[in-house]
């Protein structure tokens, strides 16, 4: 299927996803909000942070996490919707991207968010009363993205877009110029240095070599967003990330090198 006629039969039941995920950010941060206060009740003590109560509760305390993750996740497509539309980049793909997107992180939280393959925490588990999942359900915009959010028509339509695009990245990114730059300059790495030998070290099982670090190293690829007053960049999670997803383009075994030294220094700020 071509991707107008995808578009055509989409638009014959549309969704406006981005009105419905404005109003189902705010309802979420509220269920979030009262999650929270669940399971803080039950890993503290005397109104501190109980080591022995968070180990008994970890499947919750890492439940929250999850929850708190696709909450955000939410909220950020709103805005990454928002921000497109304002520079007149908002187009199908991104359209779909959000849809697709928001559907799916509704419909999971509602019936379950896979933690790992084997482990499923739902609202249950942190500790929300049977009302309050009933009310989240009956929400008009919760119900309207878990229903018509994520459909085999808005993949289709998805795919034939993406199949058409012949591009390396799917949608407008909303990168500003510092980190579309910075993007550019980590693929021109990847594709000179990384891509070409990728394939014969997951083959040998071999450690990436040094000098890939090192040139990983001379680009600031391990102190992004660590303070300047501490020798790095002082850049945010954004650059990270987009840091992050270029290498791992090119070897995921790359990728991963960077945020490593971000998440021990991160650490080792806030708990010395």
């Amino acid at each position: 299927m071509s991707s107008s006629a995808a578009l055509q039969a989409l638009d014959a039941a549309p969704i406006d996803a981005v009105a419905l995920g404005r109003t189902a950010t705010n309802v979420l941060q509220s269920v979030l909000a009262e999650a929270t206060s669940q399971v803080r009740a039950r890993v503290s003590e005397g109104g501190k942070l109980s080591s022995k109560l968070l180990d008994a509760e970890q499947r919750a305390s890492h439940g929250l996490a999850w929850l708190a993750t696709y909450v955000f996740g939410v909220r950020e497509l709103v805005h990454y919707a928002d921000s497109l539309t304002e520079t007149g980049q908002f187009g199908a793909t991104e359209r779909l991207l959000v849809q697709i997107g928001l559907g799916e992180y509704v419909a999971q939280i509602l019936g379950g968010i896979p933690m790992s393959q084997g482990e499923i925490v739902r609202l249950e588990d942190l500790f929300l009363g049977s009302e309050a999942i009933a009310a989240l359900r009956a929400e008009p915009a919760i119900a309207e993205l878990a229903r018509g959010g994520n459909t085999a028509e808005s993949r289709a339509a998805l795919a034939a877009l993406i199949r058409e695009s012949h591009g390396g990245t799917v949608g407008e990114s909303g990168l500003d110029e510092t980190m579309a730059a910075m993007r550019t300059e980590i693929r021109r790495f990847v594709e000179a240095e990384v891509a070409p030998h990728a394939h014969e070290w997951h083959l040998k099982n071999a450690y990436i070599p040094m000098e890939i670090i090192q040139g990983l190293a001379d680009l600031g690829v391990f102190g992004l967003t660590i303070p300047e007053e501490y020798g790095g960049l002082g850049l945010s999670k954004e650059a990270m990330c987009v840091v992050t997803e270029e290498l791992s383009r090119g070897y995921i075994g790359v990728g991963s090198l960077g945020t490593r030294s971000e998440i021990a220094a991160e650490l080792i700020l806030g708990g010395g």
